[in-house]
């Protein structure tokens, strides 16, 4: 398989409008299809290609099967000084991620750190929409075996993290637990793109490359068992604590349409000024910055990254040209619209 279509560029607005617009018509309210639609068209823009617009058909076959409740009361369940619980009633997770990192700025704004967690919410894109602190989320599919296991009873179980600097882009760590999110498997199947080796094995050992036989096999995790590791404790702290699902209860929310998937995940806030002055450390977070930039190269590398660095960078680029929008992905979102009876991106 190889890619020879190209890419048509559309700005983030349009792109936006084009969500809400979809998701009004699927009786999304006004003001919430505005919240989603800005997250998603966002996502695309720092380049989250695998969770941004091409998530858009799933959610309206969710919507419509019943699958995800339009009109959810997201509220408080349990809650300290600095800590919440919240459960998200079923609805976009985006809407429900969005109430999370506002509370948990409120608590740590009054308590100096923020911890909320969430059940009964849904896939909310990349955790970078989100970012305050500390993000960990519960994949709404299982794609990893327990470390030497064929049994899929892990996902991706993503984390990031962000700090932010005085003129530097915020450094903005935000991984899965696996060496490929399952999103990038998705685009690259939808683009007719092979996979690279090293993303997934067969029940064999074997590697696969072909997307199209990603059921035939897993994702592998970063590190080996320390992946594993990773994506078990993330799964323990995100769902299992919150009283969402994982492990074996976790719906695949791309082959069941109706059950609710009872996501989980969680974000902490952190309010800097009670461990530091907040402009001395982003300064001193500038100096970091500088450090590892200037270190020595090994021969074959141009630069040091920093982590978040390359995000910055494409959203600039996409602000300023407009976002990639393959073909087949465009092809996609015209049927989409016909379905819905509104206007085309």
């Amino acid at each position: 398989m190889h890619q020879t279509a190209v890419a048509r560029r559309v700005s983030e607005t349009n792109l936006e409008t084009f969500i809400r617009r979809a998701l009004i018509a699927a009786k999304i309210p006004e003001k919430d299809a505005a919240i989603v639609a800005g997250l998603m068209a966002e996502a695309d823009v720092f380049g989250a290609d695998g969770h941004g617009v091409i998530r858009l058909p799933l959610y309206m076959r969710r919507i419509r099967a019943g699958g995800i409740n339009t009109r959810p009361n997201i509220h408080v369940v349990r809650e300290r000084a600095g800590q919440a619980l919240i459960d998200g009633d079923n609805g976009l997770g985006h809407l429900v991620m969005r109430r999370a990192a506002d509370l948990a700025m409120e608590k740590a704004t009054a308590a100096g750190v923020g911890w909320v967690g969430v059940r009964g919410s849904n896939h909310a894109g990349p955790a970078a929409l989100y970012m305050i602190g500390l993000y960990i989320a519960i994949g709404n599919a299982n794609h990893l075996p327990p470390w030497g296991g064929t049994e899929m009873l892990l996902s991706t179980n993503p984390i990031a993290v962000a700090v932010p600097s005085a003129s530097r882009p915020p450094i903005v760590l935000d991984m899965a637990t696996t060496v490929a999110a399952y999103g990038k498997v998705k685009t690259l199947l939808q683009r007719g793109e092979e996979m690279p080796i090293g993303w997934m094995i067969d029940r064999e050992g074997k590697p696969i490359t072909d997307p199209q036989r990603a059921n035939d096999g897993f994702l592998l995790p970063i590190g080996g068992a320390k992946g594993y590791g990773l994506a078990l404790i993330f799964g323990l702290l995100a769902g299992t604590l919150n009283g969402a699902r994982f492990g074996r209860d976790v719906i695949d929310f791309n082959a069941d349409q109706v059950t609710p998937t009872n996501t989980g995940q969680l974000i902490v806030a952190i309010d800097i000024a009670a461990f530091i002055d907040v402009a001395t450390f982003k300064a001193m977070v500038d100096e970091v910055w500088e450090t590892m930039k200037s270190s020595p190269l090994l021969p074959g590398f141009d630069e040091i990254r920093l982590p978040g660095e390359r995000s910055a960078r494409t959203a600039a680029e996409r602000r300023a040209k407009g976002i990639p929008l393959h073909p087949e992905l465009d092809r996609q979102l015209r049927a989409l619209a016909d379905e819905l009876g509104v206007e085309p991106l």
